[in-house]
């Protein structure tokens, strides 16, 4: 696939397992929601959740072992999804990261550019969020907002 603003081809990236099970894997699902419980109330993501129970745990895909839920799913259960979703919360950050150093470093053109196609893809992703009523229709993006939103 194609890169966003580049016009080159990216990275080959990870594939999903090839099996639809994993003998290896000696949780049940219940067990799993309740690790990805214990983990979302110490402050992880869900990409990050994710990323310990393949590494940790050895569960390479929770919707492989419990098949009607996803992080997501678990964390709105239990009412520990965020506010805003990860992904869109993440270039809220890094916006706001840009935004301090170009303060501080006002001829730093590449930067610039850096933050320009950083709040571009913030307006894409909440626009596509306020089609589907995740976010507030009246939500709107301003850096100095974000800085107060993020910390």
């Amino acid at each position: 696939m194609a890169r966003m603003y580049s016009r080159k081809r990216g990275k080959s990236g990870s594939k999903k397992p090839a099996k639809k099970e994993a003998p290896w894997v000696k949780y049940k699902p219940q067990e799993i929601e309740d690790i990805v419980v214990k983990l979302a109330k110490k402050g992880y993501g869900s990409a990050q959740i994710g990323l310990i129970l393949r590494d940790q745990y050895g569960i390479p895909s929770i919707t492989m072992i419990n098949k009607d839920a996803s992080i997501p799913d678990i964390l709105k259960k239990h009412k520990l999804y965020p506010k805003f979703p990860e992904d869109l919360f993440n270039l809220l950050k890094k916006a706001a990261e840009l935004h301090g150093h170009m303060e501080k470093n006002k001829k730093d053109y590449i930067s610039k550019r850096g933050l320009e196609l950083t709040e571009s893809k913030i307006r894409r992703l909440t626009k596509y969020y306020k089609s589907k009523n995740i976010i507030d229709k009246g939500w709107k993006y301003e850096a100095s907002k974000v800085k107060l939103l993020v910390k």
